[in-house]
């Protein structure tokens, strides 16, 4: 509580700073005189925008309001966060949230450029001004269709699944794909009969007969339940990639981000 003097006082002090009279002392009472009442029409505007923002600020606070930008490389965003994805909306449907299916090269630029909040690949180049954090690994398998010869073993060696016709992944330049990479690094080599831009393609190939393939094990749930692939169990053989997490440096997550990571961690 302020006391009367202490109101004239600062009123006073206020008239002297503006150069104007605020208000009229009458015999009885006070008026506000003309400049006074175009301040107290700008004071109750900039009471109403003060309100206005601490309310939306506790709404912040308890999600009730506000944004999440996701972008996502292909397997990431097709097989990983739908899921979480939509469990999240359920829970905070005034949040607007949105995914981009995009590269991990254009994750990273779209991050730089402040159009995404977070953003999840299978590989991070290191650039500048982001940082990374390996949260999961994205386990590849072998795939044929249910009767293939191999699918049938118990176990097969790398090398007998390397003399299989290959279907890969299509890189868009004279780069082998990453699954020929990782085998060529460990000495083996494949045949590939088959070149597609997506994983839901080179598992229809694979159906088809056309080859064997070794895809992320996120990708083929359905797949293998419904008997139209099957997991070649390869002796030896274990390939894997880790998944990243990907924020700009030094920036402080929103509350919003760190509500989808629980969702994402469940």
């Amino acid at each position: 509580m302020i006391s009367q003097p202490a109101v004239s006082k600062q009123l006073a002090q206020l008239e002297r700073n503006l150069g104007v009279k605020l208000l009229d002392r009458l015999p009885r009472g006070i008026r506000l005189t003309e400049a006074g009442e175009v301040l107290a029409g700008y004071a109750e505007r900039l009471f109403a925008v003060e309100a206005e923002a601490e309310s939306a600020l506790l709404e912040l606070r308890g999600l009730r309001r506000g944004r999440l930008r996701l972008g996502a490389s292909t397997t990431l965003g097709v097989y990983l966060l739908p899921e979480p994805f939509v469990r999240f909306r359920e829970a905070h449907p005034e949040i607007h949230l949105t995914l981009e299916v995009i590269g991990s090269p254009a994750v990273e630029r779209r991050l730089i450029d402040g159009d995404l909040d977070l953003g999840f690949v299978e590989s991070f180049s290191g650039s500048a001004g982001l940082e990374a954090t390996a949260f999961g690994a994205d386990q590849l398998v072998a795939i044929a269709p249910p009767g293939h010869p191999l699918a049938r073993k118990r176990r097969v060696t790398p090398e007998q699944l390397c003399q299989q016709p290959f279907v890969v992944r299509e890189t868009g330049s004279e780069t082998k794909s990453f699954v020929e990479q990782t085998l060529a690094a460990r000495g083996m080599s494949v045949r590939p009969v088959m070149s597609l831009g997506t994983t839901e393609a080179i598992k229809r190939a694979v159906a088809a007969g056309i080859g064997v393939a070794i895809v992320s094990r996120m990708a083929i749930g359905l797949e293998l339940e419904a008997r139209r692939l099957a997991v070649i169990r390869v002796a030896g053989l274990s390939i894997s990639r880790p998944i990243y997490r990907v924020q700009r440096a030094r920036s402080q997550p929103s509350l919003a981000t760190a509500r989808f990571l629980e969702f994402l961690g469940d």
